[in-house]
């Protein structure tokens, strides 16, 4: 069928499993593999076998997608050929690898799988036999097994031998779907992208759900993360992510609850949100990306009353409980949605002065009560579902708000950090850092024309639409400050040189 043929490894949890567990977790891989290459447009033929899957494939395409696929340890491109005696082996190792290991160092690996009825002679005697020959035919060659500068792959099979140069190591884990259905709760940032991730990695199947605390803008730079994760990571199944609008509960929030606990409370409302689309989604639990000490909501204290907001049936996984940051945005570097988490600011305004790090749970339920009773019910009654796989992220853009220009009168407000303002600024921009402009926007004039303006165009296009609904005549600018210093260097507004002051996530 095909001119490249392909070895995939199963990750080491398969060969821990009971036989009957083990087919299944396999006959699910196999689902998966298939998915992820039809997904890809990737022709291909898949023969699996007890230890090995072998996939024909006319294209290479596949080196890229299968070590993503999880459940798969690493893949190699490699040729077979058939031997009936070691000198074959040898001859055809120097064959394929004597020319690369001229003038260079190498060491020959090589490893069996059959008894010794069908392979008469260990691994080692293959590597000396292989490692003499090249020695003896290839000018320059010399062994060195530490740090060799090629190393020559041999996987023998009764009949047949597998010679290649690299694996290409995937993520290991379990097939997506192996251990059951989850709902992961997600604000579109590196924690809990990440969180999903790793348990998609431990073979959860996850749907999503998102608590919109910031409007369209919000709702976009989410759907651009998760879709991401649903790509590239979720192969098998059609990940769903729910939406539930709670921006109108939170001027209630701020008024019937003590400030020190607005985060905790507003926690518990999204976790209670959780349990009920799981609930009616047949999801066993929620994941979040909670990280122990990260933010003020997450001390121990505070995440015990946190979790008591759901039943004790619907378990609460924190898969980043024991993660540092740095190892944290390592992962998002590795899943591709580092720039996008990036770009997706802190929308919500609940950010008491000095909030609870010991929050009583006794004072938490005594503030929740005098709360509306069933408004979060018809909250995620009202729910949006959106389909990840199949997202055309064109028709959830945020439309009318949008400006590529700034019109003569026009008040251009700058919602980054004050230090960013100071490195360059658009001419006659005033400085109003996000969270201060989030407090305040209510005191300005409603005459005025408003451009706001923020690193990639998040943070102002939610302002703009806020302010926009109570009457306000406000626009963002479209592209953020990438754009908006390209159409300053445009019209001479803007040295050049100072773009090296951007933040990498604007310079891209």
């Amino acid at each position: 069928m095909s001119d490249h043929l392909l070895i995939l490894r199963l990750a080491g949890d398969f060969y821990t499993k009971a036989r009957a567990t083990r087919i299944r977790f396999q006959r699910r891989l196999a689902q998966n593999l298939r998915d992820a290459l039809t997904s890809n447009g990737i022709p291909h033929k898949l023969e699996t076998t007890w230890s090995r899957y072998y996939l024909e494939t006319p294209t290479t395409a596949a080196l890229d997608v299968l070590p993503r696929v999880f459940g798969i340890q690493s893949v190699s491109l490699v040729e077979r050929r058939p031997w009936s005696e070691l000198a074959d082996i040898a001859r055809t190792g120097v064959e394929i690898f004597g020319e690369g290991v001229q003038g260079r160092t190498f060491a020959v690996r090589a490893s069996r799988r059959g008894g010794r009825e069908g392979i008469p002679f260990d691994s080692q005697v293959v590597e000396r036999e292989l490692g003499a020959a090249l020695l003896r035919q290839a000018p320059g060659a010399k062994v060195n097994l530490r740090e060799p500068d090629v190393t020559a792959h041999v996987e023998l099979e009764p009949g047949w031998g597998h010679y290649f140069h690299d694996k290409v190591r995937g993520f290991g884990g379990l097939p997506v779907g192996v251990e059951g259905r989850a709902l992961a709760l997600v604000s579109g940032g590196f924690d809990s992208a990440v969180a999903s991730w790793l348990m998609l990695k431990r073979g959860v199947q996850l749907d999503y759900l998102f608590c919109n605390l910031g409007g369209a803008a919000h709702r976009l730079g989410v759907l651009k993360v998760m879709k991401v994760v649903a790509d590239l990571w979720s192969y098998g199944y059609r990940p769903r992510l729910y939406e539930v609008d709670l921006q109108p509960l939170i001027p209630e929030l701020q008024e019937k609850n003590r400030p020190r606990n607005w985060q905790i409370v507003l926690k518990r409302l999204m976790l209670r949100a959780g349990e009920a689309v799981a609930r009616k989604t047949r999801n066993l639990g929620l994941i979040t990306g909670e990280a122990m000490g990260q933010v003020s909501s997450q001390t121990l204290q505070n995440l015990a009353v946190i979790s008591q907001a759901v039943s004790p049936s619907m378990p609460v996984l924190r898969p980043l409980v024991g993660f540092n940051k740095d190892e944290i945005l390592a992962l998002a570097r590795k899943m591709g949605v580092y720039d996008l988490s990036a770009a997706v600011g802190e929308y919500c305004d609940l950010v008491p002065k000095r909030p609870s790090t010991k929050a009583s749970l006794s004072e938490v339920l005594k503030d929740e009560a005098t709360m509306t009773r069933g408004r979060l019910e018809e909250l995620v009654e009202a729910r949006t579902v959106y389909d990840l796989r199949n997202l055309d992220e064109r028709a959830i853009s945020p439309t009318g708000l949008e400006t590529d220009s700034i019109p003569e009168s026009s008040t251009v407000l700058d919602l980054r950090s004050r230090s960013a303002w100071q490195a360059w600024h658009y001419p006659g921009a005033l400085h109003l850092d996000f969270q201060h402009a989030l407090e305040t926007w209510r005191s300005f004039e409603k005459e005025k024309n408003y451009v706001l303006v923020c690193e990639v165009g998040l943070k102002s296009a939610h302002l703009a639409e806020v302010m926009r609904q109570e009457g306000f005549r406000s626009r963002y600018f479209r592209g953020g400050l990438r754009e908006l210093m390209a159409a300053a260097e445009k019209n001479r507004l803007a040295d050049p040189a100072l773009a090296l002051l951007l933040a990498p996530a604007v310079r891209g």
